[in-house]
């Protein structure tokens, strides 16, 4: 092979290589990234149902807020039992958007039930991108954490945009 053949083939490997890890990269999730943001959502998601369960007038609100309720609470509790394993600190509060998402929530009334689903499917769609990121990771408890939780995610986006879309429809 000639030399400057070699070069070539070199600089494509080592791009293959690079390329290849930049694409990993991009689709995985830093563990204490993870554990930052599923905390403060899954904060947010109990805090969001609780209102629910008192503000909402649809019973199937009030039943899907009493969901986010259990479901996040039990997943808020193996998180932090993850991260303390990992020696990873969970957060302590919902995100300050997370926060002010929930005060213009709290100041609804008539307009509540709909605002709680649309908030519910975007907070889900995030949180199940967050999720499918960390089902890749190479850090193998936080993998199987989120395989594990990432179908009851899912669930609950389909709920929400099934309950969003009935209550569009009631309009």
């Amino acid at each position: 092979m000639t030399h400057p053949l070699r070069h070539l083939m070199f600089a494509l490997l080592a791009a293959f290589v690079a390329f290849g890890g930049t694409a990993r990269a991009a689709n995985t999730v830093d563990p204490q990234d993870f554990v930052d943001r599923a905390s403060e959502s899954g904060i947010a998601e109990v805090e969001a149902g609780k209102l629910a369960e008192k503000k909402a007038q649809h019973p199937q609100v009030k039943a899907f807020a009493e969901m986010m309720v259990k479901d996040h609470t039990a997943a808020n509790a193996e998180l932090k039992q993850l991260a303390a394993t990992l020696k990873l600190k969970t957060a302590d509060d919902a995100s300050l958007m997370e926060q002010a998402k929930a005060k213009l929530l709290e100041m609804r009334d008539d307009s509540f039930d709909k605002a709680y689903a649309e908030n519910q499917v975007k907070a889900h769609q995030e949180a199940v991108e967050l999720y499918r990121q960390a089902a890749q990771s190479d850090q193998a408890q936080l993998r199987d954490f989120a395989q594990k939780i990432l179908p009851k995610l899912q669930a609950h986006l389909e709920k929400a945009e099934s309950l969003a879309k009935e209550l569009d429809a009631k309009r």
